[in-house]
């Protein structure tokens, strides 16, 4: 099954991502030790097939990066994708930054720091996210990230819908154009993964004024 998601370079590439992953990755605290032997399913499998909902050619942010799952996996089966790793803690940049060099990924940048931060200084398509914060809180920080049209793509499993249903006043707030779930991987992983996709629009003037301040 892997063989199908990953094809080409990209097999190799995940191979070695996994060896990071389960050595310098747990040594370092940035996988836990139990993690090791579902690392391809429930990890590189798991954030692969979320290349299906991102366009081709695009620039995508992964916010809160962590040990580069999604954004890394994202980079190594769509080349065509110019990927932004975004991750505050320095430790978890470094380890980035070393894999992204073992892997020879040109696809790639790591930056160290907040969304917060980098608002108001760079627009991507897309933003993608796992396992970072309540999709309310995440909302805040990905759509001044985004251009009008781009599109959050963020990983929520099981609570997908109701984080979905929660988020409805942040979403007004933001000025979203549309949200929807969208399920990936059929076939592929089991179960499928479950998505959250919201399609920024124009903030509301209220929020770009404080956005300006």
């Amino acid at each position: 099954m892997a063989r199908d998601v990953f094809t080409g370079e990209a097999w190799d590439r995940a191979n070695m991502f996994a060896e990071l992953l389960a050595g310098p990755g747990v040594v370092r605290g940035l996988l836990g030790p139990r993690e090791v032997p579902r690392i391809w399913d429930r990890h590189l499998l798991n954030c692969a097939v979320v290349a299906e909902a991102v366009p081709e050619d695009v620039s995508l942010v992964d916010i809160g990066s962590g040990a580069g799952l999604p954004g890394l996996v994202l980079a190594i089966v769509r080349q065509d994708i110019r990927v932004t790793l975004l991750e505050p803690l320095l430790r978890r940049t470094v380890f980035l930054e070393e894999c992204v060099e073992t892997l020879k990924l040109r696809n790639v940048e790591v930056l160290r720091g907040r969304a917060e931060e980098l608002a108001g200084k760079r627009v991507f398509d897309v933003a993608s996210a796992r396992a970072v914060a309540p999709l309310d809180r995440l909302l805040k920080w990905a759509m001044p990230l985004l251009r009008e049209g781009g599109e959050l793509i963020a990983m929520k499993g099981e609570r997908a819908a109701e984080e979905l249903a929660e988020a409805e006043p942040q979403l007004r707030a933001v000025g979203a154009r549309t949200a929807e779930l969208v399920t990936v991987g059929r076939g592929k992983v089991e179960p499928p993964a479950t998505l959250v996709r919201v399609v920024a629009g124009r903030a509301p003037e209220s929020t770009r004024r404080r956005r300006r301040r």
